[in-house]
């Protein structure tokens, strides 16, 4: 069965080196989906069995995730910038804790393999943060390959083995040597395994890979918290809350959404916050009641409210 898979992967590899000579577009989903036909395995006919996915229990998300993110393939995370390399990887990492919940899931590690360039900015996850953020350090692993080409490696055995619940790819940007064949090469291995690769890019531009989804991800503002005498407390330390972007997926145009992420019961709450909200106590600089336009430019309405004046220099 592995000699197949194999064979498999080198058939769609010389396919896609024929078609790059050829000028014409890579054949490889329509080389898959009638290899599978042809093999009696066609998962792309509407009776094909349903992958298992990850739920977020949230039902506009995972309407928009056709039931979650897939448990047998890739799920990218990205971040735009890498000072928002806490956003991506805290996201990610939320993710890991909820599979690591599962009870089919206890008493197996989470595989982090991270990039050298994205640690020695960004660091590494710190022990007890991860147990604060809802993880078990004695099931989390931590490898540092040197070279890409040993990651990538790293990630299919991983994947491959099916030891892991859940296995992240770390990488910085979007490197020569990880491209689209890579990516496919990671798919069938996870899909093999029935195990997810999360692949979390730093800093990275949208890119064709094999994902079923990419999403965005960005840190958002803590949301305000009520105290026991009813009032609203504001601008303190709470969970966090992420703003994410579905960009890749079968909806005609990007989503978004607000998450906090709650480590104590390990599960994500929906956040409805204003754009511009004002904890207690805020003001804006100039208090100036807002005057309504006129054409003419000389009416004014009868009441004007409060005015910021300016005294004058002599």
């Amino acid at each position: 069965m592995a000699q197949t898979a194999v064979a498999r992967e080198q058939l769609f590899a010389l396919r896609e080196t024929i078609a790059k000579l050829e000028g014409k577009p890579a054949p490889a989903l329509a080389a898959a989906a009638q290899e599978a036909f042809a093999t009696g395995h066609d998962t792309y006919s509407k009776s094909a069995k349903t992958p298992p996915r990850l739920s977020f229990s949230i039902p506009i998300l995972d309407e928009a995730l056709e039931g979650g993110l897939p448990l047998n393939g890739i799920t990218e995370v990205r971040s735009l910038m890498l000072r928002e390399a806490g956003g991506a990887s805290g996201f990610v990492l939320a993710l890991a804790a909820l599979l690591q919940r599962q009870e089919t899931a206890d008493g197996m590690p989470v595989l982090w393999i991270g990039d050298r360039m994205c640690t020695m900015e960004a660091g590494l996850p710190y022990a007890v943060g991860l147990k604060d953020f809802g993880l078990e350090p004695e099931r989390f692993l931590i490898a540092l390959p040197h070279k890409l080409e040993e990651a990538l490696w790293l990630a299919e055995a991983a994947v491959e083995s099916g030891i892991f619940p859940a296995t992240i790819l770390e990488v910085r940007g979007n490197p020569a040597h990880f491209g689209l064949t890579e990516s496919r090469r990671l798919s069938l291995r996870a899909k093999a395994s029935g195990r997810p690769l999360f692949l979390l890019r730093q800093a990275g531009e949208e890119e064709a890979s094999s994902a079923l989804f990419r999403l965005l991800a960005e840190p958002a503002p803590v949301s305000a918290r009520p105290l026991p005498d009813g009032s609203m407390l504001g601008g303190s330390l709470g969970n966090p809350v992420f703003r994410l972007i579905l960009e890749k997926s079968r909806n005609p145009a990007p989503l978004s959404f607000l998450l906090e992420w709650n480590p104590h019961d390990r599960r994500f709450f929906p956040v409805n916050q204003p754009e511009h909200t004002r904890f207690p106590g805020d003001q804006s600089a100039h208090s100036v009641a807002q005057l309504s336009s006129s054409s003419n430019r000389q009416n004014r309405p009868q009441e004007v409210g409060a005015v910021l004046a300016f005294g004058r220099t002599p």
